[in-house]
């Protein structure tokens, strides 16, 4: 059923022209600059005074491409688990210490990397780091609170097991990836990974993962290079040891056919559509290229895929598209949530939009639109130093070059309707698309095969 109040909008593309955007005001990055410490920990600072507020980040390589098979989610595990209890300090004692010193400590890890987190105003940064040195090198995992932790994961899981959103992207995961890559499973570990996991596994990932070799610590604020640097060397100067090696995150795709995937949920009111396949790593030179073709096709609300399914069919309240950048190569995905009835129809839009952008030229008004809402929302992203911290633990993590936030508004500025068109047919493949629909089979099983896309796999979800 199609939403009539939605499909009576007025389309943004009959609207009268735009006005023309005014010139890019500059813009430079924080300068930044690195050394190394005697026990192979590299440093990075951005010394920036406009505050009196430094913020800091450990960036490690202990992602979760870092757990072993059958161990998954052993690396969100030990990062969440840093901040319960150090050698010195107990869980509760650590946070009130943190809180009176009006800072903020947190950690974690994402697929490439675990990220130790520390904001604290100048006058504080001494003490305030000593406790992130503590928690970075001296945690001492506490089994209740491990315990505790996993629960509170199995709980997650549960939860989204019962919703169609969550089996969605957890099944579309398993549809894109090959079952013995690690990207074929959940960021933070299953039912089935994480209550195996002990406090033993923990503390040996620590003791193998989290190593000054293996670390950069980025440092943004009110600091200079010198007072990082004797900071870092009075409170991590005497952490020594090398990290384990490992190997690269296997990226190997499921399939090369196209495939329906129709996960089953009974009780569904709506659908969640996912189309996609293995996507291109970070490093990718096509980047740039590829961030405009994305905005046209599904990243900004003005996209075609948006304004086909949303304004102009009333399928869905919206929908989006992406690359999950990572590492090794990550997903390419389209996704929406859509009324039953209107699940293949819209899954039929989407697969049209996706021919249409690797087939014919965008307009110069989209290309406009996509390059200046890039180019112009840039620098608003690194007004805190925590943000600044973090745009430079992401420099390190995915090894780009140091004139990387300089330059990007440039590149972004420099790509063309040909460079979209290029790139949307040498990395979009319709012949390896996966789509793959949450919600009730009953209704939906006809419609898609209708569709005659591929061989339809139904999935019932896992009990329990």
């Amino acid at each position: 059923m199609t939403n009539p109040t939605l499909a009576a909008r007025r389309s943004p593309l009959d609207a009268p022209p735009r006005p023309e955007p005014a010139a890019p005001r500059p813009y430079h990055f924080p300068r930044f600059e690195r050394r190394t410490l005697d026990n192979g920990m590299r440093l990075l600072v951005a010394p920036v005074h406009k505050l009196p507020v430094v913020s800091v980040v450990a960036v490690v390589d202990a992602g979760a491409t870092c757990d072993p098979q059958g161990r998954e989610g052993l690396a969100q595990l030990a990062a969440h688990a840093l901040t319960e209890g150090t050698t010195s300090l107990d869980a509760v004692a650590l946070a009130q210490r943190v809180e009176r010193l009006g800072a903020s400590l947190d950690a974690g890890a994402d697929w490439d990397g675990a990220l130790v987190s520390l904001t604290t105003l100048t006058r504080h940064v001494d003490e305030a780091f000593a406790l992130f040195a503590d928690v970075l090198t001296r945690p001492v995992f506490p089994e209740r609170e491990i315990e505790r932790l996993k629960a509170e994961r199995i709980a997650e899981l549960m939860h989204l097991a019962t919703e169609p959103r969550g089996l969605a992207d957890e099944a579309f995961a398993r549809a894109v990836y090959a079952p013995d890559s690690r990207y074929a499973h959940p960021e933070g570990g299953s039912r089935t990974s994480v209550p195996a996991l002990t406090r033993d596994d923990v503390a040996a990932f620590h003791a193998a993962r989290y190593r000054p070799s293996a670390t950069t610590l980025v440092v943004a604020g009110d600091i200079t290079l010198d007072a990082a640097e004797a900071l870092a060397r009075r409170t991590l100067g005497d952490w020594t040891g090398e990290a384990a090696p490992r190997a690269a995150a296997d990226d190997r795709a499921a399939a090369t056919e196209r495939r329906t995937h129709l996960v089953a949920k009974a009780d569904a009111q709506q659908s969640e559509l996912r189309v996609g396949h293995v996507g291109v790593p970070r490093s990718h030179p096509d980047y740039f290229p590829l961030v405009v073709m994305n905005a046209i096709l599904g990243g900004l609300f003005n996209s075609r895929v948006n304004l086909n399914l949303r304004e102009r069919h009333g399928y869905t309240y919206g929908a989006h598209s992406g690359f999950d950048w990572r590492v090794q190569a990550g997903p390419f995905v389209v996704a929406s949530a859509v009324q039953s009835e209107s699940t293949a129809a819209a899954a039929r839009e989407v697969l049209s939009e996706i021919d249409r952008i690797r087939t014919e030229p965008v307009a110069p008004e989209e290309l406009s639109l996509a390059t200046s809402y890039l180019d112009g929302v840039f620098p608003i992203r690194y007004e805190t130093t925590a943000a600044i911290a973090g745009a430079l633990a992401n420099l390190t993590l995915y090894g780009l070059p140091d004139d990387y936030f300089d330059a990007y508004r440039g590149r972004i500025r420099a790509v063309t309707a040909a460079d979209v068109q290029r790139v949307a047919a040498e990395h979009l493949h319709p012949d390896r698309l996966q789509l793959l629909v949450a919600g009730d089979p009953e209704a939906l099983r006809a419609p898609l095969e209708a569709l005659e896309f591929g061989p339809l796999l139904l999935t019932e979800p896992e009990e329990g």
